[in-house]
């Protein structure tokens, strides 16, 4: 709970939001990669923006596809910290972090421009650092600090993105349904995500 209670401090402060911010950025734009090349596309690069904003370019996509892969952003950092409070619910705590920095190093294949590397590559020396040096503890503090933000962050992002999300835009361009609809759908999803991830946590 105490755990939660600072990711929540974190999600909320806006002077730390606007650092850890990134780590959200990296989980949607990695959702929409994963998605993507296992639907068949081609992915051309992921692009990370030092305002924590990001894009990810496909190519070699039909509709059907093209749909799921630019819904599943927002989702994903909130379906990425439901399967960490899984493992953790199930005693796989350091198993996250591993996971977590493979996911950060299959990113790194398809980044494009120098400041992109940044984030990734701090973000994944810390899991590093804590997976292999740190204590039994640590390692799941920080298998639950993951947890959290992801969960939370990912309830925060549609709230401040909200009808202004480019993925919501272009959803709506492609379906002709209003973008609002999406936006619902992305926190009543998130909003579960963060009620099962918080009770297998706590």
């Amino acid at each position: 709970m105490l755990i939660g209670l600072a990711a929540l401090i974190a999600v909320t402060l806006q002077a730390i939001w606007l650092i850890v911010r990134h780590l959200n950025t990296m989980a949607h734009e990695g959702a929409h990669a994963m998605t993507g090349s296992a639907l068949g596309h081609r992915i051309e690069g992921v692009e990370l923006n030092p305002d924590a904003t990001g894009s990810t370019e496909r190519s070699g996509y039909k509709f059907p596809g093209h749909l799921t892969a630019r819904f599943v952003g927002y989702l994903g950092p909130s379906l990425f910290g439901l399967g960490a409070a899984k493992l953790i619910e199930v005693g796989h705590s350091v198993a996250v972090l591993w996971l977590t920095l493979i996911l950060l190093i299959l990113l790194l294949f398809v980044l494009r421009k120098v400041f992109s590397y940044v984030p990734v590559i701090a973000t994944g020396l810390v899991i590093y650092l804590v997976a292999r040096y740190g204590s039994v503890g640590a390692n799941t503090i920080a298998a639950y600090a993951i947890a959290w933000f992801l969960l939370l962050s990912g309830v925060r992002v549609v709230l401040e993105d909200n009808l202004g999300a480019v993925d919501a835009i272009s959803l709506a361009s492609m379906t002709y349904i209003w973008r609002g609809f999406w936006v619902l759908l992305w926190l009543a999803g998130s909003i579960a995500a963060v009620a099962v991830g918080g009770a297998l946590l706590v």
